[in-house]
This record gives C-alpha cells, structure tokens and sequence, in this order.
C-alpha cells in the first residue's frame, strides 16, 4: 500500500486515539494525514487533549473508515517523531483557512510528524505491508 495515494484517492472520517500517561484514552475526529514518506505522516492539530496526550505519551492510533458501504477502511499504529511550530508551514498544509481573526481565537497550531509502524485493514488483523 501507498499512502500517499491511498490518502489522495480515499475520501472518508478518520479518528484518532491518544492516551495520557496513566492510559486514559480519549477519541477525536481527525481529516486525512499529510503523508511525508513512505511510512511518516503528519497532522495538524491544536493544543486540545489530543496534543497534550501526546506530550505525556507517544504513541497513538489513526482509524481511517471509507466513505461507502460497508466497513472498509485502515488502522495505523502511530508513534510521534516531532512537532513543528512552524505557521508558514502549517498554514501551507492546512485544509481549511478560517479568517485570521477566528484562527487565532482557537489557540496555536502544530503540525506533528508521525512514525507509521504498523497498518491493519479496518476489520480483521491483516496486516498491511507499505511500499
């Protein structure tokens, strides 16, 4: 699987799971990554539950549910590499552009790299290997 081109073509709802350091979980809905390589994605996200979980403990998972019928769709095991703070970037990567106004009421934004060290089809445990 390439994931860049699965991510380009796959319009869907994606989740992500984060846990705090004493393995509280918590879910929040989170748009297609942006693929950085083979086998990175990253994120851009606000400094919301998500991003603080993340500061307490790396590792993460990305649920990607298909648009269609039926239940089709990936898990990607996720360990955070880095965040950058970067606005010029993030903004360049940002999906959507609220008014600057607006933007800036809703707090800072990071832009957080991730290692993908395992993909799962949706339903089953074949595992996905990337190319």
């Amino acid at each position: 699987m390439n994931l860049d081109s699965y991510f380009t073509e796959m319009k869907g709802t994606g989740v992500m799971a984060t846990s705090d350091e004493n393995g509280v979980v918590d879910t929040a809905i989170y748009s297609r990554p942006h693929v950085q390589g083979k086998d990175e994605i990253a994120f851009v996200m606000r400094d919301r539950l998500t991003h603080k979980n993340l500061e307490k403990n790396k590792h993460a998972n990305y649920l990607f549910l298909e648009d269609g019928r039926g239940y089709n769709g990936v898990r990607l095991f996720l360990t955070k590499l880095d965040e950058s703070t970067d606005q010029e970037l993030i903004t360049s990567l940002s999906r959507r552009h609220p008014c600057p106004e607006d933007d800036k009421l809703q707090g800072e934004k990071f832009l957080v790299r991730f290692k993908v060290n395992k993909v799962l089809s949706l339903i089953g445990g074949e595992e996905i290997v990337l190319d």
